[in-house]
């Protein structure tokens, strides 16, 4: 996401031909997109995104059920 933003900065001021990034090749300023699309391939390749969304389904569901617990008054289940 990081390298998506930093490309549209760079790509806006290309475009508005602002001074650090004016001077710079095209190859450069589209070089934080390439970069995005290798991030996202190896993210849903090795299953960092599956792992990162099933982590924060089981925080919902947990924190929900302790919700639940403390509505009807019984204590958290204790870790063992």
């Amino acid at each position: 996401m990081y390298f998506l933003l930093i490309g549209l900065v760079a790509l806006a001021m290309k475009y508005l031909e602002l001074d650090p990034v004016a001077a710079l090749s095209w190859w450069i300023v589209l070089t934080p997109f390439a970069l995005a699309v290798a991030w996202w391939a190896w993210a849903d390749a090795s299953g960092y995104t599956k792992r990162r969304e099933i982590e924060k389904m089981d925080a919902r569901t947990k924190l929900r059920i302790d919700k639940q617990r403390a509505a009807m008054g019984m204590l958290p289940k204790k870790k063992r």
